[in-house]
């Protein structure tokens, strides 16, 4: 069943603007409505606006916490995975999905995007991080100007993985 279902990472902060919310929110529900599964790590800010967005529309999603407890999970976390190796579950959302989609974030965002990029899984960037190389821009993160644009890049981008 869940072999020919597509797995699309959401990242970002845990203390995110109220518009980087509502931008989760909308990717969420916008993962649902095209049958994808959501996964990201579980807590709050964007993954937690996010897994709101998606059960809004029936979605399902799994969630990789850092944790060893079950109960940090946001209330909208449908497939808890608990780890409890921190920072370096972040390691496991990226692997996790065939494309990224980051909205804003801090540092540990940006971690999950190096990863990413490193394994070669395209990353869509919503009010995100931008790169650059030597003082050159870095296009390595593809730019989406709203959850709609920014779910479609990552369907039409996902890896085959």
């Amino acid at each position: 069943m869940m072999n020919n279902k597509k797995f699309i990472a959401v990242i970002g902060g845990g203390q995110p603007s109220r518009r980087e919310a509502q931008l989760a929110e909308e990717v969420g529900r916008e993962l649902a409505k095209q049958g994808v599964i959501l996964v990201c790590g579980g807590l709050g800010g964007v993954m937690e606006s996010a897994c709101k967005g998606a059960q809004s529309e029936g979605g399902v999603t799994i969630n990789i916490l850092p944790e060893e407890n079950r109960q940090a999970a946001n209330p909208y976390v449908q497939i808890p995975i608990v780890t409890g190796i921190g920072h370096a579950r972040n390691l496991a959302v990226v692997k996790s999905a065939q494309a990224v989609i980051a909205i804003g974030g801090s540092y540990g965002t940006l971690s999950e995007i190096g990863h990413a990029l490193h394994s070669g899984i395209p990353v869509i960037g919503l009010n995100t991080w931008s790169l650059s190389r030597n003082g050159q821009q870095d296009n390595s993160i593809i730019p989406a100007q709203n959850p709609t644009e920014a779910v479609n890049k990552a369907l039409n981008l996902a890896t085959s993985q």
